[in-house]
């Protein structure tokens, strides 16, 4: 579920405010920042709007625990996906012969579990999916995951949007 939070650091700022909104952007998945200026009578200001996705691991935390293990720190129905997630990619690194984690890494398809609307932009808002992994793959794991919904059977429980 995508989150908001908004920070507002004044232009006089002794480096306390910057601190938090630092300490904030760096143990959350960002998915989009917005900044303006704003002035008023009672000076200035920088609003900052952060959009982000709540209960990710970053890098850091990985490299202390060593491997994550994704059914522990993802929901029931995340974690159904992600692991169709990673059937998929595994058929994909196949047909071009690649390792599985050069078409998405296992933190990519946790991110994607997550999202609430699973399509193009979605997949490009995610830390280490670009423009030209979201266009090699991106649209050929959608189609596959979707496709696999249609198929299924309504008393099949295996596969969750």
């Amino acid at each position: 579920m995508l989150q908001v939070k908004i920070f507002t650091i004044p232009i006089t700022d002794d480096g306390r405010f910057t601190d938090e909104l630092n300490k904030f952007l760096r143990s959350h998945k960002i998915l989009e920042v917005q900044q303006q200026l704003s002035t008023h009578d009672n000076g200035a200001f920088w609003c900052f709007c952060i959009r982000y996705l709540p209960h990710t691991l970053t890098h850091i935390e990985a490299g202390r625990s060593g491997k994550i293990d994704y059914r522990e720190t993802l929901n029931e129905a995340a974690f159904k996906k992600f692991s169709r997630f990673r059937e998929i990619r595994k058929q994909l690194a196949a047909e071009d012969g690649v390792p599985a984690y050069a078409v998405f890494t296992d933190e990519e398809l946790a991110n994607l579990s997550q999202l609430a609307a699973l399509d193009l932009k979605g997949l490009k808002s995610i830390k280490g999916i670009g423009d030209k992994k979201a266009d090699r793959y991106g649209a050929k794991m959608l189609n596959i995951y979707h496709q696999t919904l249609l198929s299924a059977s309504p008393d099949d429980d295996s596969v969750q949007p």
